[in-house]
């Protein structure tokens, strides 16, 4: 019994041996096989084997890597991009910001050296009035200026621009005086068309601009044509520009033609005016009516 024990073991380690033999065997011949093949740089079956085999999975590999390195530069290259962008957005609203201001700065500065201007050239007596408010209804158009009583402005001064007529003053307070506006409907001045020297009534018409009354058929004026004050009276120097002709209707009835005047002050646009303070002009507030009959 203990022999045939023997026998099995004996057997099943030359198995074993042979095995290891073998595989031993034939790793030697692929190892000389693999040798051989390299030599003169020449690839064996093997190694064509295995790069048939190896080379579509390497190629996929390689275009996944390709494709997913570019699309992460790309990734970070947009990135980049969107915070950049949110960046030069700020600085062009911070510009525009500035640009808007010193538009503005500029503006004004042109608007005051040209007020300033006008007065040097001028020199008519004056006091320069800041404009805070504005009464915009219909009939009585009007400006609050931050002049009054204590200031030395009176009812019935004139208020002017470097461009023109703006209204006289109808009411004052001691710090603040009330002006109605050439444009308002309460309002008329003795005009003429600058051009013949012929005489009307301006009257105002609130957002129309005027109308000029009493112009005849027969009189020769055109749209451009230069409305300006008649100087009737004294209120108004002769030569005031009070706005431009901007329609001539002739009706078959009635004697006088329909004709529209343009402002060529802009009411909307006013932050200073010039008050008009001459011997003139404080003679007729103190008598307590104008000198022409600028409000009806």
């Amino acid at each position: 019994m203990k022999n045939s024990v023997n026998v099995r073991k004996r057997n099943s380690s030359s198995f074993i041996v042979a095995k290891l033999f073998v595989l031993a065997g034939l790793l030697l011949i692929l190892a000389l096989l693999l040798f051989g093949s390299t030599i003169g740089r020449q690839f064996g079956t093997v190694q064509q084997t295995i790069m048939e085999g190896l080379g579509p999975v390497q190629k996929g590999a390689a275009i996944v890597i390709r494709k997913a390195q570019s699309f992460f530069q790309d990734y970070l290259v947009l990135w980049n991009i969107r915070d950049d962008n949110q960046q030069l957005r700020a600085k062009i609203s911070e510009y525009q910001q500035q640009l808007d201001q010193f538009r503005e700065a500029y503006a004004r500065n042109r608007y005051l050296e040209n007020e300033l201007a006008f007065k040097n050239e001028e020199k008519f007596p004056s006091m320069t009035a800041r404009v805070v408010g504005k009464d915009p209804s219909f009939w009585f158009q009007t400006l609050i200026v931050d002049l009054g009583k204590n200031d030395g402005a009176a009812e019935g001064m004139v208020a002017r621009t470097s461009l023109g007529v703006v209204g006289q003053i109808i009411q004052v307070s001691d710090h603040y005086s009330k002006i109605l506006l050439t444009n308002a409907p309460s309002s008329s001045i003795d005009a003429m068309i600058q051009k013949n020297r012929i005489r009307g009534i301006l009257k105002g018409a609130a957002d129309k601009g005027y109308t000029l009354h009493y112009i005849l058929k027969n009189v020769d004026i055109a749209v451009g044509d230069h409305i300006v004050t008649a100087g009737v009276g004294g209120t108004f120097p002769s030569g005031i520009p009070l706005g431009t002709v901007s329609a001539v209707r002739s009706q078959r009835r009635g004697m006088f033609q329909e004709i529209e005047v343009a402002p060529i002050v802009e009411f909307g646009q006013l932050e200073m005016v010039f008050i008009d303070v001459s011997e003139k002009q404080k003679i007729a507030a103190e008598m307590g009516r104008p000198l022409e009959p600028v409000v009806q």
